[in-house]
């Protein structure tokens, strides 16, 4: 799961029924290098939990992507444990919306509602991360089942503002990166506050299904 700070990939968490945490940075390395670490730890299935962008423009903040394939920009794909995505779809319905249509992994943020379409209708994928393609490969490395969870932060709609992307290049938010670049760009702020909302609309999502699986 991705998170804005250094990457503890040396650190994983036991969580209930023996099941393992890793925290990874941004983007396909560091999730690697988590994904590995689990393997090495002797996981025997790997779970993308985290957070995602919307290409499909009925998806809402908060909304959740259990997608039936992962996809790379290259073209690779994975297929997405069938038995175990169907189990944990039909437990979260309950509490929130669920999509099953696929995910593609970019290797950099898809920036604008333009961008968003393009990648829309050329990978046909609903949703895009940076992270779960590479998880996926590291499981069909190993023949471990695989599965994504992804709740919706940014919509089709939104526009990333550029400090953020900028601040986000190195693996983890920057925040004086960040700060620098609101300074240089100060009609980005708006924007900034509509991104940390929805940021904590998925967030409540990503905690309740949390809860609910444990």
């Amino acid at each position: 799961m991705p998170r804005g700070g250094d990457p503890p990939l040396s650190e994983l968490a036991l969580l209930g029924e023996g099941s393992l945490l890793a925290l990874s940075g941004i983007g396909r390395a560091a999730a690697s290098a988590a994904a590995q670490a689990l393997v090495d730890a002797g996981a025997s299935a790997l779970m993308s939990f985290g957070m995602a962008g919307g290409l499909d423009p009925k998806l809402e903040p908060g909304s959740v992507v259990i997608p039936r394939e992962l996809l790379s920009r290259d073209g690779v794909r994975f297929a997405a444990s069938q038995t175990w995505r169907e189990q944990v779809a039909a437990a979260i319905r309950p509490l929130c919306a669920v999509t099953e249509g696929n995910l593609l992994t970019s290797s950099h943020a898809i920036e604008t509602p333009a961008d968003k379409a393009a990648a829309f209708r050329d990978s046909g994928a609903v949703a895009v991360d940076m992270e779960s393609a590479a998880v996926a490969e590291v499981a069909a490395k190993h023949n471990l089942p695989f599965i994504a969870v992804r709740a919706i932060v940014d919509t089709a709609a939104d526009t990333l503002p550029r400090a953020v992307v900028a601040a986000s290049r190195a693996g983890s938010v920057r925040i004086a990166r960040l700060i620098g670049g609101l300074i240089l760009a100060p009609r980005e702020i708006v924007a900034l506050i509509r991104l940390a909302q929805r940021y904590r609309i998925a967030m409540r999502t990503l905690h309740a299904i949390g809860a609910h699986l444990a």
